[in-house]
């Protein structure tokens, strides 16, 4: 017996908003109740000792501990900059003022 009946399937596609051919209706219908079948096979698998996961693999934390490291100074970081201005590197404008954000 199908799972899906054509006139589900015309519903469905009302619902949807779908134009769809008589044709295409049976076309539909049969393709419908193949994937219906193939997810009722899945929910058949005897799986009680088996927990639900929601990975395939144990997840590990990849993040470091937070360790303050010297680093650059704000001239140190700018003296290769072509120009700067307040402790910032300066840029020519790409953006002319009348550009709405």
């Amino acid at each position: 017996m199908a799972a899906i009946s054509r006139e589900e399937v015309a519903h469905l596609a009302r619902l949807s908003r779908l134009a769809v051919t008589e044709e295409e209706l049976d076309t539909f219908a049969g393709q419908l109740d193949v994937i219906l079948q193939a997810v009722a096979q899945v929910g058949e698998v005897a799986a009680a000792d088996i927990p639900p996961t929601s990975h395939s693999v144990p997840l590990t934390n990849v993040f470091r501990e937070d360790v303050v490291t010297p680093c650059l100074t704000p001239q140190e970081a700018l003296s290769g900059a072509p120009d700067a201005e307040d402790q910032r590197f300066r840029v020519p404008r790409i953006l002319s003022e009348d550009v709405a954000s």
